[in-house]
């Protein structure tokens, strides 16, 4: 592969001369075209598919190659990445329409999209079936990190040699590669992940209207928490209270970022992965009864943080 021909400093980091892949990229949503566009800004020889047109001619204009089907965008290619809305999807790409059995025999498949890790590991087994290798390597970081290049991969894989070959590709999407163990790996640590940061996101704002109730100014109240053992990362960068953050959500109407529904996706994730280990995870449950509820409301469409209005509007039971 040719990617395998960069070396690594003492801190994991890239650097030498890069030598440019091929690679397809199929699914070209809010998430997958800035990444698409990332990877062509880079160098990358970059073939696209999206069932939308419009998204393929868009991502054309940038310099990638237009394709007319998810197998054309395969031709050649060196590493094949999707991104797509969930497991039934990527499922009915890989083995229902078969691109498994049409893609290069050397190619990596890389599925970049947030699902159930019982469905990446039979797509891993299933790759490994017709001697091919897959990594579950969902992200983290939002539209915003898809666009600034910034985003966290989280991989699952068979074979850690493999995952040094993808490792330099996704370094030019983000800044954080990590191995998270074998397939279906990474979509736990993503489950996990987003689980935590919901509850995150919740707390903060339980505690930035408790005070503001209280007659506290939630500028006052942000910074003496992010001073004191309440900081966390929402206190940080993504402050749910409008008017504290210019470029936060919430301060645009909540307009996404990252939409409620897909944190509940992601939290039903979680929940399957729980019930299936039978690890009980009550803040989980709380979490996602409360975005169910949320989007049921017709907030799915608004930033996550936008649950801020939702604890606002709760009213003590009697």
């Amino acid at each position: 592969m040719p990617l395998s021909k960069w070396s690594v400093d003492n801190n994991n980091k890239y650097f030498g001369v890069q030598i440019m892949a091929t690679v397809a990229f199929i699914g070209l949503g809010n998430m997958g075209a800035p990444m698409a566009a990332n990877l062509v800004r880079r160098g990358h020889d970059v073939n696209v598919f999206d069932l939308v047109p419009e998204a393929v001619r868009s991502l054309a204009a940038q310099g990638a190659k237009a394709a007319a089907s998810a197998e054309q965008a395969c031709s050649g290619a060196e590493f094949v990445i999707s991104m797509l809305p969930a497991g039934e999807h990527v499922e009915s790409l890989y083995l229902e329409q078969g691109l498994l059995n049409l893609v290069p025999a050397s190619a990596i498949l890389v599925d970049t999209s947030t699902i159930d890790a019982d469905t990446a590991r039979k797509l891993s087994v299933a790759a490994s079936g017709r001697g091919k290798s897959m990594v579950d390597a969902p992200v983290s970081g939002g539209v915003a990190g898809a666009v600034e290049g910034t985003l966290s991969f989280m991989c699952g894989v068979a074979d850690p040699e493999v995952f040094e070959k993808v490792k330099p590709l996704l370094l030019d999407m983000g800044k954080n590669v990590f191995l998270a163990g074998g397939p279906g790996a990474g979509q736990v640590a993503k489950a996990c992940n987003n689980m935590l940061l919901s509850i995150l996101m919740i707390g903060t704002s339980e505690a930035l209207n408790l005070g503001a109730e209280n007659g506290l100014d939630p500028a006052v109240l942000s910074d003496i928490m992010l001073a004191s053992s309440g900081k966390n990362w929402v206190l940080e960068g993504y402050n749910p209270c409008p008017g504290l953050m210019a470029n936060a959500p919430a301060s645009k109407g909540y307009e996404p970022g990252f939409m409620s529904e897909l944190m509940l996706k992601d939290l039903r994730l979680a929940m399957a992965a729980a019930g299936d280990s039978k690890v009980v995870t009550p803040l989980g449950d709380l979490a996602c009864a409360l975005y169910n509820r949320h989007v049921s409301q017709g907030m799915g469409k608004k930033d996550f943080s936008s649950i801020f209005q939702a604890i606002q509007n709760l009213q003590p039971e009697s």
